[in-house]
C-alpha cells in the first residue's frame, strides 16, 4: 500500500517533509501537490528511479518529464548556456506555473528528456512542493501523478485512484489551486514558443518576449520537447465528445445528442464551462473523474465561452481529452 501523509497546506510539517525528502533521496516515488496539479516526483538525476516512475505511470519513454527545482540557483547545473531572457522570466514568474524548455547539460539523464538535447524546468509555488524541494536538496522530475493519459490529479484521492500500491508516498496537501498543468515555454530555438498553454498566458509573456508565439503545428511522431502534446491525453474512461461553434447551436446540438443517448439507455454526463476561466480550470479534471466514478458512458462538452489565456488552456485540455471527437456546430 502507498503511505499517505496529511500536511497543513500552507505550513507543511517539517518532520513529514523530511520523511518524504528522504524517500526521494533513496530513489522512492513521492506524489506531492503543486499549484497546478499533483506531481509524481523522483530524483531527476537517478536514472533507475526515473525508469521506475515511467513504469508506475505506464508512461511511454518518449514523453519527457519536467524537472522541478527549489530556486533559480539550481538551474545552472541542469542547463547549458541559458539565454538572457531566463533571468527576467524567473524574476517575474518563478515560483509559479511556468516551465522553460532549455538546452540541457550532460548531468541530466536521457530518461528525463526522452533523449532530446533539451530539458523542461520550473520552480513550483505550492508551499508543500517548495518545502519538499528545499529539504530534498535535489532536482525532482515530476509528471502528473496519474496513470498515463488519464485526467491529472488535483487532490490526493485522485492520485490514489490511479497509483495506490504503485508508488511509495503521497503528500496530501489538499486541492490544488490552478487545476491545469503549467505553461510550457520553449526557449531552445530562435523564436520563443509556447508549447502548452497554461495560467501564464501569451499576454503575460509578451512584455518580456515581444516575439513569443503559440505553437500551432500538431505534434510530430517521436519524442516531444514537452509533455502534454499528444493528441489523446487527460482522458476520462467514457468517450468525450467536444462541441464547438455559436453557443446557441452548441447547446441545441448537445441537448439533441444527449436526449438520443439517454433514450438508448446510456448514462450521460454534460460538461458546460462557464465564463469564469479560473473556476473552470480548477474543476475540470475533478469533474472528469466524477463522471468516471458515476459510471457515465458518454460525455458531451462545450468549449469555454471566454477567450482569455486560461480559457485557451482549458480548450487545449478538452481537445486532447476528446481525442479527435469534435462536432462543429457552425
Amino acid at each position: 500500500m502507498t503511505t499517505v501523509l496529511h500536511l497543513t497546506p500552507d505550513r507543511p510539517e517539517p518532520d513529514l517533509i523530511a520523511d518524504a525528502a528522504a524517500c526521494l533521496r533513496r530513489g522512492g516515488l513521492v506524489a506531492f501537490p503543486t499549484e497546478t496539479v499533483y506531481g509524481l516526483g523522483v530524483d531527476a538525476l537517478d536514472a533507475a528511479a526515473v525508469r521506475r516512475l515511467f513504469a508506475a505511470k505506464g508512461r511511454p519513454a518518449d514523453d519527457p518529464l519536467i524537472v522541478h527545482i527549489a530556486s533559480l540557483d539550481a538551474l545552472a547545473a541542469l542547463v547549458a548556456a541559458p539565454p538572457p531572457a531566463v533571468a527576467a522570466l524567473a524574476a517575474r514568474f518563478w515560483p509559479g506555473p511556468l516551465t522553460l524548455v532549455l538546452r540541457r547539460s550532460a548531468l541530466v539523464p536521457d530518461e528525463v528528456t526522452a533523449g532530446l538535447d533539451t530539458v523542461a524546468v520550473r520552480v513550483p509555488a505550492h508551499p508543500v512542493a517548495r518545502a519538499l524541494l528545499a529539504a530534498a536538496g535535489i532536482p525532482v522530475a515530476a509528471p502528473s501523478a496519474n496513470l498515463f493519459s488519464r485526467p491529472s490529479p488535483t487532490q490526493a484521492g485522485h492520485v490514489l485512484e490511479d497509483l495506490d500500491g504503485r508508488i511509495d508516498l503521497v503528500l496530501d496537501g489538499g486541492r490544488t489551486q490552478v487545476g491545469v498543468e503549467s505553461t510550457v515555454l520553449d526557449l531552445s530555438g530562435d523564436v520563443p514558443e509556447v508549447l502548452r498553454p497554461g495560467a501564464v498566458t501569451l499576454e503575460m509573456l509578451r512584455p518580456l518576449l515581444p516575439d513569443v508565439r503559440m505553437r500551432v503545428a500538431a505534434a510530430a511522431p517521436g519524442p516531444q520537447r514537452s509533455p502534454g502534446l499528444l493528441t489523446k491525453h487527460y482522458s476520462p474512461r467514457a468517450p468525450l465528445t467536444l462541441y464547438e461553434g455559436p453557443a446557441d447551436r452548441v447547446l441545441a446540438r448537445i441537448r439533441h445528442d444527449a436526449d438520443l443517448a439517454q433514450a438508448a439507455g446510456r448514462r450521460v454526463g454534460l460538461l458546460l464551462p462557464d465564463d469564469d476561466a479560473a473556476v473552470t480550470a480548477a474543476r475540470l479534471y475533478a469533474a472528469l473523474r466524477e463522471f468516471d466514478a458515476a459510471g457515465v458512458e458518454e460525455i458531451f462538452a462545450s468549449l469555454p465561452m471566454a477567450s482569455d489565456g486560461l480559457s485557451q488552456a482549458v480548450t487545449d485540455r478538452l481537445r486532447r481529452a476528446a481525442a479527435g471527437r469534435v462536432v462543429h456546430c457552425g
